[in-house]
């Protein structure tokens, strides 16, 4: 029996591990490890989220198919209407469908690194190859070198995250008006939008323009801003065009109905939510100047609920072991093109920026103490 040739030589996604794997390795209680590798919420779900969890109708029968209850919510809160809203299992289980629907072996896609890594990931698991076109040291796109291209080799679809991960930095609205200008669909991953501009990020989103445009996908996540990535629940919406190849080539029960019901109870609680989100945007200021003061740290701007930081006069893999061994603190290691050296911390509770700040500084102060030693030798 043989697997699919390019299966074999297709690189794993290393995903981040939860709390009890965690625990377990280092021998330290959940409530001992500081969590800031993977871009939760660390407020969870809305009080009233797991009051409704608790409280399920009807969990031994099937989901709807549709989740009809779930995007009638989400027409509200996006303005999209509902026929154009498709909620998935995570945003993930909607890259992979587009990537299926899409690809045949031997297609393309391009994505603009360093970003996440799942659309190469879900390209190649398809057979499909990737083009990349490297993000420029301020992590902007080089919309020039993305037209010729997609004038030369005619992706498929192209993939932009905005805020990008891991940088966080949001993409100017002239450079979305270029790329949808481009003979391409172009998919914006807005997972982070909740953490900025103004209003949840309603007034930088561009969910809403999708209804009038033919080559523009837009996709969202309750991950971040609303607590639920465990129960994995996202959304997209799709030019009308392709909804209906997307309604078939769907799982059927795609949204368990533990996710569908904690989104539905988040969405009619948007004000307690938003108040969550201003909390992070709060605590992200404060430890991006922080993060600032620590000697061996550059960390970026951002606007999504993470700091990218360039390690500098330190071995970044050797900090990211320091902070979990001795500290029980996970951040997120990046040692490739474009983030050699760098770590991702997520934003965490003032309890956990505190506890992080600690931890930096005694680094900081090892090396200095190392160095007054050898001078009195």
């Amino acid at each position: 029996m043989n697997i699919r040739p390019h299966l074999e030589s297709l690189p794993p996604y290393t995903p981040i591990e939860p709390f009890e794997v965690l625990s377990a390795r280092l021998g330290r209680e959940p409530s001992q490890i500081v969590k800031l590798d993977a871009n939760e919420n660390p407020y969870g779900p809305l009080t009233v989220v797991r009051e409704a969890l608790g409280k399920l109708n009807f969990p031994h029968i099937y989901p709807d198919p549709e989740s009809r209850a779930l995007r009638t919510s989400l027409a509200a809160f996006t303005g999209v209407p509902m026929e154009y809203l498709l909620a998935g299992a995570g945003a993930d289980e909607l890259l992979d469908l587009l990537m299926r629907v899409f690809l045949e072996p031997g297609d393309c896609i391009l994505s603009c690194p360093p970003t996440f890594g799942m659309y190469a990931f879900d390209a190649e698991l398809n057979a499909a190859r990737v083009i990349e076109v490297p993000r420029r040291a301020d992590f902007s796109l080089d919309v020039e070198a993305i037209r010729q291209v997609v004038e030369t080799h005619r992706p498929k679809m192209l993939f932009v995250a905005t805020p990008n991960n891991p940088d966080g930095s949001v993409l100017d609205s002239k450079t979305i008006d270029s790329l949808l200008n481009l003979p391409v669909l172009v998919v914006l991953d807005e997972a982070y939008i909740e953490f900025a501009g103004e209003n949840l990020g309603a007034d930088l989103s561009r969910i809403r323009e999708v209804p009038a445009r033919e080559n523009l996908v837009v996709l969202r996540t309750f991950s971040k801003w609303a607590g639920l990535a465990g129960l994995r629940v996202g959304y997209g919406a799709f030019p009308a065009w392709l909804m209906p190849v997307l309604w078939k080539a769907k799982q059927p029960y795609n949204v368990n109905v533990a996710a569908s019901v904690a989104a539905q109870v988040s969405l009619a609680h948007v004000d307690e939510l938003t108040d969550v989100v201003a909390r992070l945007i709060n605590e992200r200021a404060r430890l991006f100047a922080k993060l600032q003061e620590i000697p061996y740290l550059r960390p970026y701007p951002t606007q999504s609920n993470f700091i990218l930081c360039h390690v500098i006069e330190r071995d970044a893999s050797k900090l990211k072991a320091r902070l979990a061994n001795e500290f029980g603190i996970f951040v997120r290691y990046f040692n490739k093109p474009g983030l050699r050296d760098h770590i991702r911390v997520s934003v965490g509770r003032p309890q956990d920026t505190d506890i992080l700040l600690k931890a930096l500084k005694s680094e900081s102060e090892a090396p200095s103490c190392l160095r007054q030693c050898r001078r009195h030798r």
